[in-house]
């Protein structure tokens, strides 16, 4: 089970016949892509490969395509040589044929077909996440990419532009801007790309998360700098860069969570506390300080990269490559729906544990009076694990009740998680109870999200520098208390992988009250001097001003050089 899970999140796109690999060095296949699912009238890209040789260590140990590939679209009956070529970019855990096959929600994605019909000349590239086993990071994928940005514009003599999806994003600015490939590429346009990174990718990290990540065996280099702390360091040394303005960028956004139920439904409602979102990137996520925003939309992570939704929007900017400068106003449209990545107050309680095989567990749950709709979603290892939930006054809901659902697999941060919960609208204030009973060893990551309460804050004011204390701050709305010893901090090192990792080398702490109102607490995180991304997990309990117990979990990460 060890290697089946949460890696990553969604595959997809075109179809269709075979052209020579002519014009490349090195000894090109003539071997096909995979048929289209369903049939078309496109036909589909061939493989052309160079004779190279990929070190181990990134994205090995599963069976999908292989690093390095790269695919040439068949040339258009309608081809238009005005028109640059396209570049696809998958995002993570994906491979090229996610732009010709199958969406995970919405049927074939005809991205492929969209391009071949309008005349363009495509290729699609398969970077480390295509072997199916860990993903990489931008870095290493970034170097990758720019070595196959170099070969496709040697093969189709001029500049091509780029459309990349999510983590896809993430890699190609990696390419161009610290590999030195924007001599190849024109314009970069971005779907759902989390520029500012994920709390999915936080919670991945997460002190809770840690059991269940190890089952799994889904913590990777690709998730792992996904976290909005190390991304906050990416993006300090990517958009100072002189090589910034020698691409055009063009962003977009989603706000739709995708069908329920769904694993992407239940990231959607993760996320909701942090902004509108498309079930994995927040939509203030999504945008560029020096981009050009193209469009927020209802579309979800799945379907925002498909032709249908996707190219009728992008289509006109990929007539050139010409690099424009963005207007400043262009991300208002962004800023309407967005919050700002840790302004906003958390209402969420996470928790998670081993489950042993033959010994209920139980959760307890806090939920005040006034919240329209509680979510109380479940991550395990296996989906035969059975989950209860009892009321305040008794109720007990089991898979037979209506705001039950069970979802497919994840697909993407949480690959392969079995995904299982319940929706109650007005739920009752006081006690929840989460039972969890499996008959094998198992894990599980339980989060409770709730929409119309207030949150807590948290500042964790690191320094970015080594050796220096993190201060840690936590405000509670007026009237909210709670004791020192019920306000806990939790420090999930650089590169924790492990349960025993994470305890040896994580730390466990307290703040302390700053006034007599014990709504305010303060303390620090100890001296760091390991470079890498922290995750920290503040768990608080108490008493609001209504006198009714609450809980609240939020998690932060930070990057030290």
């Amino acid at each position: 089970m060890k290697g089946r899970m949460w890696k990553g999140v969604v595959s997809l796109l075109a179809v269709l016949l075979v052209i020579p690999a002519g014009g490349v060095q090195g000894t090109a296949s003539t071997a096909e892509a995979p048929g289209p699912k369903p049939a078309g009238v496109v036909p589909p890209p061939s493989k052309v490969r160079e004779d190279i040789t990929i070190t181990g260590g990134k994205g090995g140990g599963g069976g999908g395509g292989e690093p390095g590939t790269w695919y040439v679209g068949a040339t258009p009956p309608n081809l238009d040589k005005s028109k640059p070529p396209i570049v696809f970019v998958q995002g993570l855990h994906g491979h090229a044929g996610n732009w010709w096959e199958d969406t995970v929600y919405h049927g074939h994605n005809d991205m492929y077909d969209y391009a071949y019909n309008h005349g363009y000349r495509t290729a699609f590239v398969e970077l480390y996440d295509s072997a199916g086993g860990d993903a990489a990071d931008m870095w290493d994928n970034g170097a990758l990419l720019a070595r196959q940005l170099s070969e496709i514009r040697q093969y189709f003599g001029e500049k091509v532009n780029i459309v990349a999806h999510s983590k896809g994003g993430i890699d190609t600015q990696a390419a161009l801007i610290h590999s030195g490939a924007h001599p190849h590429v024109g314009r970069v346009i971005t779907l759902s790309s989390p520029h500012g990174g994920s709390h999915l990718a936080n919670l991945a990290y997460s002190w809770w998360a840690g059991w269940l990540a190890e089952l799994l065996g889904a913590r990777d280099a690709g998730t792992e700098s996904l976290q909005t702390g190390y991304m906050d360091y990416f993006r300090s040394v990517t958009d100072s860069h002189a090589n910034v303005s020698k691409n055009s960028y063009h962003t977009s956004a989603g706000t739709s969570w995708g069908p329920f139920p769904s694993a992407l439904w239940t990231g959607g409602a993760y996320l909701a506390p942090h902004g509108s979102n498309d079930g994995m990137v927040n939509v203030w996520s999504a945008s560029l300080p020096y981009g050009h925003h193209l469009f927020t939309e209802s579309f979800d992570h799945d379907n925002i990269r498909m032709g249908s939704t996707a190219f009728p929007r992008i289509e006109p900017i990929l007539r050139s490559v010409a690099v424009t400068t963005a207007d400043r106003d262009v991300l208002k449209e962004v800023a309407v729906s967005s919050v700002d990545a840790d302004s906003g107050g958390s209402e969420q309680v996470v928790r998670g544990d081993s489950l042993p095989a033959g010994t209920p567990v139980e959760e307890k749950v806090a939920v005040e009076s006034g919240v329209g709709e509680a979510i109380f979603n479940l991550m395990t290892g296996d989906p035969s694990v059975e989950v209860s939930l009892i009321s305040p006054s008794g109720k007990v809901y089991d898979h037979r009740s209506t705001p039950y659902y069970r979802t497919g697999g994840d697909a993407e941060i949480f690959r392969g998680a079995a995904v299982q919960g319940y929706r109650i609208s007005d739920p009752e204030a006081g006690l929840w109870k989460v039972r969890l009973a499996s008959e094998k060893e198992d894990a599980y990551l339980l989060t409770a999200t709730w929409m119309d309460s207030a949150g807590i804050k948290v500042d964790v004011q690191a320094s970015g520098k080594s050796g220096q204390d993190v201060p840690v701050r936590v405000n509670l709305p007026r009237g909210w208390k709670a004791k020192p010893e019920d306000v806990k901090v939790r420090l999930v090192p650089p590169k924790a992988r492990s349960i025993h990792r994470m305890k040896a080398d994580g730390f466990h702490g307290k703040l302390d009250p700053t006034g007599k109102e014990r709504s305010s607490f303060a303390g620090h995180l100890p001296k760091l001097t390991q470079s890498g991304v922290y995750n920290v997990t503040v768990d608080v309990q108490g008493v609001n001003d209504k006198g009714e117990n609450f809980q609240r979990t939020v998690i932060r990460s930070f990057h030290l050089p």
